[in-house]
């Protein structure tokens, strides 16, 4: 029987432990922290989770949570809008919720769990996945970037609604028992002339303000950061290891597909681990997964950092901005899920 050890217990470790479960693998989870725990996230689900949760037989349990259905997008450039609706529908699920049921349900389905540091690859024979999440250290003179979120209550719609300004961007999204969860990014300079509060820093958007008027803060606001964009294919070449999740590569939050991306890559290591794929050759696929949603993600960024946003999504349609933005699911290698 093949062994693997999935290096964290988060989306992705928890998707490859589930992966390599389906290929007769024994497999392990070492987590240091305790789950579940809220997390700085977007926590929208785009159309295509429904096609990687169904092949980890976990899409019933999924529905089960009954996460807020999603049909409509709002991008707003300062008082600029555009809207679409998504021609499928999408979803909206705590980071808490959701990383609880899968881990428990991996754990149900017979992973062994290792509550410790993991301090690196020990003398075993097992294959390892590593989804312990963003390292990436930002470059000297790089403006720094941090991270927020919370939940609100009161009304609720079935729009997810992207807010960019001032070289912020805050996303606004329903997500279960009827909480909107409010996330986003800014620039530790904007962040620090508002004394690091995000209510003052949402206030310099009007749009973002009259949306948010009727919602009451319903918990603390969670910080995170500096986060550094990155992918670090090239890192794992040599070293025998399957990363998955955000230990593969970070991307621009705006895209909505971190989770999507987690799952995916996270599933892809479980089964190239199971099977002894060599790493190189599951890095290739993960490369045709995340490929142009990193680079359209980064290119975006480039332009949004200089007020330029605006100008290249005004001929753009919404739902093309979301396409461009998806990791590939119709992979056919040795390691597509």
């Amino acid at each position: 029987m093949p062994e693997v050890q999935v290096v964290g217990g988060g989306l992705a470790g928890s998707a490859a432990g589930l992966r390599a479960l389906t290929h007769g693998a024994s497999v392990t989870i070492v987590e240091k922290s305790r789950l579940p725990r809220h997390k700085v996230c977007g926590e929208f689900l785009s159309p295509e989770i429904r096609e990687i949760l169904t092949r980890l037989d976990c899409l019933d349990g999924f529905l089960a949570l009954r996460p807020a259905t999603i049909r409509r997008m709002t991008l707003h450039f300062g008082t600029r809008e555009k809207r679409s609706v998504l021609t499928e529908p999408a979803f909206g699920l705590s980071r808490y919720a959701f990383d609880r049921f899968l881990f428990d349900t991996a754990v149900a389905r017979g992973t062994r769990t290792i509550r410790e540091m993991w301090t690196g690859p020990a003398d075993t024979e097992a294959n390892i996945v590593l989804a312990t999440g963003r390292k990436a250290v930002a470059p000297a003179g790089h403006e720094r970037l941090f991270g927020f979120k919370a939940h609100f209550t009161g009304p609720v719609d079935d729009a997810v609604e992207l807010f960019f300004f001032e070289g912020c961007y805050v996303g606004v999204s329903q997500v279960e028992q009827g909480i909107t969860n409010v996330s986003g990014l800014a620039p530790e300079r904007m962040l620090r002339a508002c004394g690091f509060h995000p209510d003052e820093l949402m206030s310099r958007s009007r749009p973002l303000a009259e949306r948010l008027k009727p919602l009451s803060l319903a918990m603390p606001w969670l910080t995170v950061g500096p986060l550094v964009f990155s992918r670090s294919f090239q890192e794992w070449e040599a070293k025998g290891i399957y990363p998955a999740g955000d230990a593969l590569g970070f991307t621009d939050p705006f895209t909505g597909s971190g989770m999507l991306s987690a799952l995916l890559t996270g599933s892809m290591a479980g089964q190239a681990a199971a099977l002894g794929v060599p790493v190189p050759l599951y890095l290739g696929d993960c490369r045709r997964a995340l490929g142009r949603p990193f680079h359209i993600s980064a290119i975006f960024r480039t332009l949004l950092e200089n007020g330029l946003a605006p100008w290249l999504a005004a001929p753009v349609p919404a739902r093309w901005l979301m396409k461009w933005t998806r990791p590939k699911l119709n992979l056919f290698g040795p390691c597509s899920v």
